[in-house]
């Protein structure tokens, strides 16, 4: 048993003539698999001379496997036709190469493991691991040289060391995006080249405008509407320097371009806020210089915010330029912060607590919410005592209970609010509740991937008067999973204690359907190469495989109980 575990590892032994795979013929979990949900035969894949055989060990599934079960052929990333070229889903994945072709000797030998970043581009189009190249819901599968060499020269294999776990190589994917919502990145200039919209609503302050405006960078258009007659001559004078286009737009229905990259709008008016938000491009920001109070609320399209990157800053002074510089003062928790984690309960939230916990420069209350009090227990169960240790308050709160919730939340409120707001849920009615509850230099990071079009009304006026921010993002790029890889191999960060349940690949429909249903608190992965074991919890190992549930610590996966588990547990 442990020479056929050894030559497992190092991908050794004959490669099967068949494999199996887990299909998906379209929308509906009655379309995955054969008739009864089961894994199909297929043949085993050739190679040409500048592809990669590779045996994929373990899937973790993700909620977004889940998307394209319920939308099926309107799924944005699926290209054929699934009913005749099914998808297979898994993109949080580890693998072995067990055949080179013939021009890749000299760089790849049988054995290498790697995990993926699964969004591979060529000439700007992502041909995504497990949406478009068959995924890990499968025993083998082909690395492309697309994968190899995809938009700018990348690699989208990542070397994995040899004391990784599969489960824990596995994870690094849906880790990266966790630790990268951390570290978002947005410009602090007009955009070099772009087109700036400069709106005016009756101020007239005298207002600043210099770098990003500057012989060394400058937009190449600049839109004006209604602004006074000093902000017009001061920006035209500008454009006539440095060759900049000006063009007089008469209302805010009149832009005669789809999208400018930046609004400026000088005084504020809810109305025109709303509309003209709309003409924000990809990556784009709208800066408010105002001083003006608002007697009521924005509604701001907060899954823009998300999907396209959008920012928006202000402040009710008057340099346009230092408000750009220091349009996001922090993208991180804040030191010391207390910090509200809406909807944690799930495996992606339960990540983001953890990293709050683990990493340096914790906040120094965490407050978390969900709606499961089996969840809520998990969490109590799993982070208190090693938050306790780290001198955290972690607080534990479900919405439901009304009274108790409310009068926690007060506490906070008390002391001046949330410096840090992580929407983990995708509730509009939700955000808008929370976004009241943001301390004054706060940070919304909305996490959750809103629907583009969803308007949430926020207190606007905390934007330019507060600094209050929203952002947020959930994609993850090759230099943050490799950064994510390193913190798992060195030990700084434990990414298997996420795991809740494993199983084998004849059972990939059940743990699609587990994650669906919310079954378990934590992540389910798939061993794809082991007998048949239907989906199961942590805790049913001391009674199915005591000497596996012998090797977790603390009840939690572990890479010993994993090759225990692969010793028992692999295929002949």
């Amino acid at each position: 048993m442990v020479e056929k575990l050894q030559q497992y590892i190092l991908g050794k032994g004959k490669v099967p003539e068949k494999y199996l795979i887990l299909p998906v013929y379209g929308a509906g979990m009655d379309n995955v698999g054969d008739e009864e949900g089961g894994t199909i035969e297929k043949m085993i894949d050739k190679i040409s001379d500048d592809e990669l055989l590779v045996r994929h060990d373990a899937d973790s599934i993700c909620f977004s496997d889940i998307k394209v079960i319920k939308q099926g052929q309107d799924h944005p990333r699926i290209y054929q036709n699934m009913s005749e070229d099914p998808v297979v889903l898994g993109h949080e994945l580890t693998m072995t190469i067990v055949k080179v072709g013939r021009k890749l000797k000299d760089q790849y030998q049988i054995g290498q493991r790697f995990t993926i970043q699964a969004d591979i581009y060529e000439k700007g189009v992502s041909y995504a691991y497990g949406y478009y190249f068959q995924g890990g819901m499968s025993q083998y599968g082909v690395i492309k040289p697309i994968v190899l060499c995809s938009d700018g020269g990348n690699n989208n294999l990542l070397a994995l060391e040899d004391s990784t776990g599969y489960a824990e190589g596995a994870l690094a994917e849906p880790w990266a995006c966790v630790v990268a919502a951390y570290s978002l990145q947005y410009r602090t200039t007009l955009k070099a080249g772009g087109k700036a919209w400069f709106i005016g609503v009756n101020d007239e302050r005298d207002f600043e405008l210099t770098t990003g405006f500057d012989i060394s960078s400058h937009p190449e258009t600049v839109f004006i509407t209604a602004l006074n007659e000093r902000m017009t001559a001061l920006i035209k004078k500008k454009a006539q320097k440095y060759g900049t286009n000006v063009v007089i737009v008469d209302t805010i229905d009149d832009l005669p371009v789809e999208f400018v990259d930046d609004i400026i709008m000088l005084g504020v008016d809810i109305e025109k806020v709303e509309r003209s938000s709309t003409k924000l491009d990809n990556f784009g920001i709208y800066c408010v210089m105002a001083d003006k109070k608002l007697h009521k609320k924005v509604s701001l399209d907060l899954g823009r915010v998300h999907y396209h990157r959008w920012l928006y800053i202000g402040s009710a002074g008057t340099d346009i330029s230092a408000t750009y510089q220091s349009g996001l003062p922090r993208n991180t928790l804040q030191s010391g912060g207390t910090a509200l984690y809406a909807g944690a309960g799930g495996p992606i939230g339960r990540m983001h607590v953890q990293r709050a916990i683990e990493f340096q420069n914790s906040p120094r209350k965490i407050v978390c919410t969900d709606v499961s009090e089996m969840r809520l227990q998990d969490m109590r169960d799993t982070y208190s005592a090693q938050a306790a240790e780290r001198g955290i308050d972690l607080v534990l709160l479900n919405p439901m209970e009304k009274v108790s919730y409310q009068a926690a939340i007060q506490d906070v409120m008390d002391e001046g609010g949330f410096s840090d707001v992580i929407v983990l849920a995708p509730i509009a009615p939700l955000i808008e509740e929370i976004s009241g509850y943001l301390a004054k230099d706060g940070l919304m990071n909305i996490f959750a991937g809103i629907a583009r079009g969803t308007m949430v009304k926020v207190d606007f006026e905390q934007v330019y008067q507060q600094n209050i921010r929203y952002i947020g993002h959930s994609g993850s790029g090759l230099d943050d999973m490799q950064l994510t890889l390193n913190k798992i191999e060195s030990g700084e960060l434990n990414a298997t204690r996420t795991v809740a349940a494993v199983g084998s690949l004849h059972y990939g429909r059940d743990g699609l359907k587990a994650v669906n249903d919310a079954k378990y608190p934590g992540k389910v992965v798939i061993f794809n190469h082991i007998k048949k074991f239907p989906v199961t919890s942590l805790p049913e190992f001391k009674e199915k495989l005591p000497t596996v549930f012998a090797l977790f610590e603390h009840g939690e996966w572990t890479n010993a109980a994993e090759k225990e588990f692969l010793r028992l547990m692999l295929i002949d």
